[in-house]
């Protein structure tokens, strides 16, 4: 329920989606934890501002009169919302029962959560889970990243972190955020609560998120890995996105033109690589290729807190 005092702020960046939109509203106001909604509109020109407005008055409505994409707007999110936790939801996602929100603040248990996912599923035709819950309930289980659609930050670490990095702009920006995390020492946790419904909107433009999801996919060994590593890990990962499987010659351009230009682009912001530590770089790959790991099995490789407030200081 909307709360003058939130727990947690559901955020929603949209864009040219109000029909979409609608249903996420409602079902963010059928949430039982005490909550604010935010909503922040990416320069929509279908009248989405004014359909918040008109229907759903408790909701906050932040918009940008030109489009700065998704991964900006999302930082900008951050910066306004009231609460120490922020929940993000695609606006063309709903809640599917009233207790998700109360059930994933609960995963904040841990002082060493910084993240948790919310499982999640695609439920336009064949229903397919793309974030299952941890494979038991009783332990803390780290995983790689969340997926934007369906999770939940500490705001506080969001803003220490400088948010997502703004020049990936559509694509990838989770895992880029969930290794800088693992570098301060927090992990992201495998959420146990009841599953987010995602009807992925007609309106997606795949040339488009093919090219950027090549791009980004190269500039995330650049940004973060370290220099050792680099090499072999930027090679593969320039591979991986050749060899994606694709539907037609012209997302296989797209595909070649995003890799280029993340070349072009490591040049271009050349002073702006920041790798983790060695350590924390085997330790993310290391729950990218075994999945989810629980906590106690590699609490001893994480980074020590004071040490990190020492640092950041």
């Amino acid at each position: 329920m909307l709360s003058p005092n939130p727990r947690a702020t559901v955020v929603i960046t949209t864009r040219n989606r109000k029909d979409e939109l609608r249903n996420a509203l409602r079902s963010c106001l059928e949430q039982t934890a005490d909550i604010e909604v935010l909503v922040v509109d990416d320069g929509s020109t279908d009248g989405t501002s004014q359909m918040v407005l008109d229907e759903f008055p408790g909701v906050r409505i932040e918009a940008s009169a030109v489009s700065q994409g998704l991964i900006v707007q999302r930082t900008r999110a951050g910066s306004l919302a009231a609460a120490p936790v922020i929940v993000s939801i695609d606006d063309d996602a709903v809640f599917g029962t009233p207790d998700i929100i109360d059930q994933t603040l609960a995963d904040f248990d841990h002082p060493r959560v910084g993240a948790v996912t919310i499982p999640y599923k695609d439920v336009l035709g064949q229903t397919i889970v793309r974030t299952p819950p941890p494979p038991d309930r009783d332990g803390v289980w780290a995983c790689e990243h969340f997926v934007g659609t369906s999770h939940a930050l500490r705001r506080d670490l969001f803003l220490q972190l400088g948010g997502y990095r703004a020049m990936l702009y559509n694509r990838g920006e989770e895992r880029d955020y969930c290794i800088r995390l693992l570098n301060l020492g927090y992990i992201t946790r495998l959420g146990r609560g009841d599953f987010i419904l995602h009807n992925e909107s007609s309106t997606r433009s795949s040339p488009v998120q093919t090219r950027y999801l090549a791009r980004n996919f190269v500039l995330f060994p650049w940004h973060n890995t370290p220099l050792i590593n680099l090499p072999v890990h930027l090679a593969g990962a320039t591979l991986n996105q050749l060899r994606r499987p694709l539907e037609g010659r012209g997302l296989r351009r797209h595909a070649v033109f995003g890799i280029a230009q993340g070349m072009v682009d490591m040049l271009r912001h050349f002073g702006e690589r920041r790798p983790v530590r060695r350590s924390v770089y085997r330790l993310f790959r290391r729950l990218q290729y075994s999945g989810p790991i629980e906590f106690t099995q590699i609490e001893s490789l994480l980074p020590r807190l004071p040490d990190i407030a020492l640092m950041t200081n």
